[in-house]
């Protein structure tokens, strides 16, 4: 999946980026890929010097794995964080990378690194959630709830997919097969997908993946109605407030505005984001005067 109008990312420099890169979105895929890695190593170990072969979760994964029973869940609370960082499969693992990759670089790119970081962490923890609260209400799972288990990173990957979609939906991305496709379409079709998948096996991944879609999509909602879940998380915003607070520069008085002059200004203010993110959705990026650019940075920082 790769953004229309965006140059194309050869495996070399993906690798180079994601393995040796310092940003969010690649600390988030080398902690889920080092975890990968020591689980393999002490599953080789444990099955070499163990009597019974035959354990359905690794070592590591028996601690790190998210229990369905609110009873087992009393007992490791650390699951619901830790169970969004742990693999035991490699096509599962390769998958969710790849996801976790295209889109949070979509993500970076409009909602800011910070951003990602408690996207994927809020995500994986309400799909927890869904996961947790379906097990224990549905009688279909009653037989099954002593004994279920949830991990991998899928949750807080689709959070990150809904999420930029909600927020630029027109934008276009290239798939394989399907060619140039709106990015809006593709979360629905995830979405769609998991909710017909219920049924058909692993119900527990699909009801998690369904609630971190559900905060992908209320957190941006309320992200475009001026809203932001995060603020309260930005430290550094409340640091440069503070500096501001005791700063001995010169200050311009300015009047102040009315309701109805602060309303029309954030009017014109979002249209004018929403115009500039219209244009990067058909153009891309590159096609942005430097006005436009400067004007879309100044706002992001804000935020």
């Amino acid at each position: 999946m790769n953004g229309y109008g965006q140059p194309y990312r050869n495996l070399g420099e993906m690798l180079k980026q994601l393995f040796l890169g310092n940003s969010i979105l690649s600390r988030l895929i080398q902690i889920n890929s080092v975890v990968f890695i020591l689980v393999k190593i002490i599953s080789l170990f444990a099955f070499l010097f163990s009597s019974d072969p035959a354990q359905p979760l690794s070592v590591i994964g028996q601690y790190m794995a998210l229990p369905a029973s609110f009873h087992a869940l009393v007992s490791k609370p650390w699951t619901l964080i830790t169970y969004m960082f742990l693999h035991e499969g490699f096509l599962h693992i390769l998958f969710n990378l790849i996801m976790l990759y295209f889109g949070g670089i979509l993500f970076t790119e409009y909602l800011g690194e910070k951003r990602l970081l408690w996207t994927y962490l809020a995500g994986g923890v309400i799909g927890a959630l869904f996961y947790l609260f379906s097990f224990n209400i549905f009688p279909v799972f009653a037989q099954v709830r002593d004994v279920s288990v949830a991990l991998g990173a899928s949750a807080s990957v689709l959070a990150i997919i809904v999420a930029t979609a909600t927020y630029v939906p027109d934008y276009t991305v290239h798939l394989m097969i399907l060619g140039r496709v709106k990015l809006k379409y593709v979360a629905i079709a995830f979405v769609i997908i998991d909710l017909l998948s219920i049924p058909a096996g692993n119900p527990g991944g699909h009801i998690a993946h369904l609630g971190g879609a559900f905060w992908g999509f209320i957190y941006t909602l309320s992200l475009k109605k001026g809203s932001d879940m995060y603020r309260f998380l930005n430290v550094s915003a409340y640091k440069s407030k503070a500096k501001s607070a005791f700063s001995y520069e010169k200050q311009e008085y300015k009047r102040p505005v009315s309701d109805d002059e602060y309303n029309e200004q954030k009017i014109k203010k979002q249209k004018k984001i929403d115009d500039i993110l219209d244009k990067i959705s058909k153009s891309g990026y590159s096609s942005l005067t430097k006005e436009e650019k400067e004007f879309l940075f100044k706002t992001s920082k804000k935020n």
